[in-house]
């Protein structure tokens, strides 16, 4: 399957920079930045420039870290490019921001990684290992209704269109 959209969480220190999405999907739920992809464009050049829309960051690079499908009856129906960016520690970028998408805002990796948080998308599937890991994987959420009933991560062969 070709997946259309990309999503890319940029990393600074302990805190990752997210998105409260004003919009479906995923409207009032925390995100990292991203969209799809537009024709012609690879994932990369895609997540760059949905980076430099959403927030105004013009980074020179971002590592790939796989996909995230999701899956409806054992059947693959959507997925995203994603990607990690490391910026500085000193980085300086005042948050909250009233963006076009929503509203950006620096939050500590151990808030978005409390189990109880309920205002995020799927991200603790599979964020820690994009995190710790520098391999490439396809993190596969299976969906029943809205609920994630299943996750599998299979390793990826590295990307070498990107």
């Amino acid at each position: 399957m070709e997946y259309q959209y990309t999503i890319c969480f940029i990393k600074r220190g302990e805190q990752i920079l997210l998105l409260n999405r004003e919009k479906s999907p995923w409207m009032g739920i925390w995100n990292g930045v991203g969209g799809k992809i537009e024709e012609n464009e690879y994932p990369m050049e895609s997540a760059l420039r949905e980076v430099k829309e959403e927030t105004g960051m013009e980074l020179q690079s971002i590592d790939y870290k796989g996909v995230v499908s999701w899956f409806v009856d054992g059947k693959c129906v959507g997925g995203m490019h994603a990607f990690i960016a490391e910026i500085p520690d000193t980085y300086e970028y005042y948050t909250p921001i009233k963006a076009e998408e929503g509203i950006l805002d620096w939050k500590d990796l151990s808030w978005i990684l409390h189990p109880d948080n309920a205002g995020l998308a799927n991200l603790s599937y599979f964020l820690p290992k994009m995190l710790e890991d520098s391999g490439q994987y396809n993190y596969q959420l299976e969906y029943q209704d809205d609920d994630v009933v299943d996750f599998k991560i299979k390793a990826m062969e590295e990307m070498a269109f990107l």
